[in-house]
């Protein structure tokens, strides 16, 4: 037996010796049949392993991205690259800034492999962002070359446009095209940067370097938009992905939302890419352009038609299903409703198919128990379970929570003309509108006089109008700060015809609708003011235990948004309520956000009076 161990010992050393590229293994297995398929080892020395993680702020989730940080620890790669928004940033506070550096260094010294940094727009937003970023890691682009492999690690930030209009210019340029002149031997070029720019416009030179890469084997990674899909275009397979902690509704792979981080094999055929999810493993079809175009690119298959009445407390309702197959495949549909202490209600249909590009209606029945009022209704929660029935892969399945309820029919009336200067002496006849849907902690709201706030609407000839009366014992204003870390007035308006604006999920912000915020700074107090589809004007009066505020928008913007025949608009209004002494903010809205999971279909509709 000493003798046998021997042998395998000799045998080991004398195969290293003549053959260091290729493992050897010695079995003594007397039988002709072996208990294995083949000993052609997955192995050899060009192979190599390295993982990316991807946007960790953009409404960061405290401890994913940490979370994830301990799972690479445990899988053990080569390196670590990330695709930017490492940071919250937005902010020229300087003291800010090293704060959020210095956490974001803490998660990284538990990282035992090398991470190599690229910037965000978080990260990169203004000169002084830009200048720290310099302090920090000297370069903003860069490349390496690693067992043959080309990294090129790029900063869509060059231009300090902020999100959604990111760019390479003329001197980043010029950078890649030496790099890549200089590497043609290469046997792979991988990209990382943070905005996908091949679905941007005005990128300046992005599409030059697009054309330099057409003709060698590449990949480009990039992040930004919290939302995994892969494209097959330009001879190389471009990624977009998720998030390691970062804003998301994290609604599953079929949106492409889910916090991840990719494990990445470099072969001699390319990067064999393993999305590696905080609770699982999925290949990177995770999700294609296809299954975006089914699931992501269309309305939610279910809906639900919100009712308006004019009478307050209604005893039976009755509103429309509408189920949609947008596919080629037939769409299974299961209802599952949870139970309501107001409404009793019934569902025509629970399980049911809808053919191939077909659409399904029927009616939910509901019944006011209490005849309760309109407005003390809480929302009513139905489940959509969906599945598309594929013959060719498998099955893809989803679901989301609908929220339902009637609404009484609020109207915006006409006036002559209001006078802008922050003063409501003309709104003294107006219906007022508070806005009570409270969010936070309960430790950080006091009542009333801590945050409350009441509105009103009109319009004229010219301008649709905006009157706000806001209680708040503590105003927080930062000068330099994120417009998001401080008091703000935040006013949504979706003029687009009903059956869009009710079923406005928050996409589209900026170019399909209004989106106002509007803090207490001095100085520019809108948050990209330059950036809004029309021009709006406001003026405040701080009074002795809060505000006054109005604010007028063109009627020309509303008119060309409903296709010239506005007749009822969707309106948002809410409050962000920081505190000094609190540990975060409050927020108070007439209904919850649109993008929020809470959003209420047709919510805040105002019909033209």
């Amino acid at each position: 037996m000493h003798f046998f161990r021997f042998f395998i010992l000799l045998f080991f050393t004398f195969a290293t010796s003549i053959a260091q590229d290729k493992p050897t293994i010695y079995i003594d297995i007397p039988t002709e049949q072996k208990p294995w398929n083949h000993i052609d080892w997955n192995s050899a020395p060009e192979q190599f392993q390295f993982a990316i993680v991807t946007d960790r702020t953009g409404g960061h989730r405290a401890g994913v991205f940490p979370t994830g940080i301990k799972k690479l620890n445990l899988l053990q790669p080569e390196f670590v690259m990330s695709v930017g928004d490492l940071i919250e940033g937005y902010t020229k506070d300087t003291v800010q800034l090293n704060a959020e550096w210095k956490e974001f260094m803490g998660f990284i010294d538990m990282l035992e492999a090398p991470f190599f940094y690229v910037p965000g727009n978080h990260d990169i937003t203004n000169a002084v962002m830009e200048e720290k970023w310099n302090e920090l890691f000297g370069v903003s682009y860069y490349h390496f070359v690693y067992k043959d492999v080309l990294f090129l690690c790029l900063n869509s930030e060059d231009n300090l446009r902020g999100a959604g209009r990111g760019t390479i210019d003329d001197a980043q340029y010029e950078y890649i095209k030496k790099t890549l002149e200089e590497n043609t031997a290469v046997k792979w070029t991988l990209v990382f940067l943070h905005q996908p720019l091949w679905v941007q416009e005005d990128t300046k030179r992005w599409k030059d370097v697009e054309a330099l890469l057409a003709s060698r084997k590449h990949n480009v990674f990039a992040g930004h938009y919290h939302r995994y899909w892969k494209s097959e275009r330009n001879n190389g397979k471009y990624i977009a992905l998720a998030t390691t902690g970062g804003g998301s509704r994290l609604r599953g792979k079929a949106y492409g939302e889910f916090d991840h981080v990719v494990w990445a094999t470099m072969t001699e055929e390319g990067p064999i890419l393993a999305n590696l999810f905080l609770d699982g493993i999925w290949d990177e079809n995770v999700a294609t352009e296809e299954l975006v175009d089914l699931v992501r690119n269309q309305p939610f298959p279910v809906q639900i038609s919100p009712i308006y009445l004019e009478e307050t407390h209604p005893e039976t309702m009755s509103a429309v299903v509408k189920a949609t197959n947008h596919s080629d495949t037939k769409m299974e549909v299961t209802l599952t409703g949870q139970a309501h202490n107001q409404l009793f209600y019934q569902l025509e249909q629970t399980v049911f198919t809808v053919e191939p590009n077909d659409v399904a209606t029927f009616n939910l029945n509901l019944s006011n128990l209490d005849k309760a009022a309109l407005t003390e209704l809480s929302p009513l929660k139905i489940t959509a379970a969906i599945t598309y029935q594929f013959e060719s892969q498998p099955n893809v399945s989803f679901s989301s929570v609908l929220n339902y309820q009637p609404f009484p029919k609020n109207t915006v009336r006409k006036v002559s003309k209001i006078k802008l200067d922050g003063d409501l002496k003309e709104w003294k006849n107006a219906q007022w509108t508070a806005a009570e849907n409270v969010e936070g902690s309960p430790f950080d709201f006091n009542g009333d006089e801590d945050c409350s706030l009441k509105f009103t609407t009109a319009y004229d000839e010219d301008n649709f109008y905006v009157a706000i009366d806001l209680t708040d014992n503590n105003f927080h204003i930062d000068e330099q700060g994120s417009y998001w870390d401080q008091d703000a007035i935040i006013v949504g308006i979706d003029a687009r015809p009903i059956h869009v604006s009710a079923f406005n999920g928050g996409e589209g912000r900026g170019r399909d609708w209004l989106a106002y915020l509007r803090t207490f700074k001095t100085k520019n107090p809108v948050y990209n003011a330059e950036r809004l589809p029309t021009q709006v004007t406001s003026e405040v009066k701080i009074t002795e235990n809060g505000a006054t505020i109005e604010i007028a928008l063109s009627l020309d913007y509303i008119t060309q948004s409903s296709d010239d025949n506005w007749s009822s608009l969707r309106f948002g209004l809410g409050y962000y309520d920081y505190d000094a002494e609190d540990e975060g903010a409050t927020t108070h809205f007439w209904f919850p956000a649109w993008n929020s999971t809470q959003d209420i279909p047709g919510s805040g509709m105002l019909f033209k009076k």
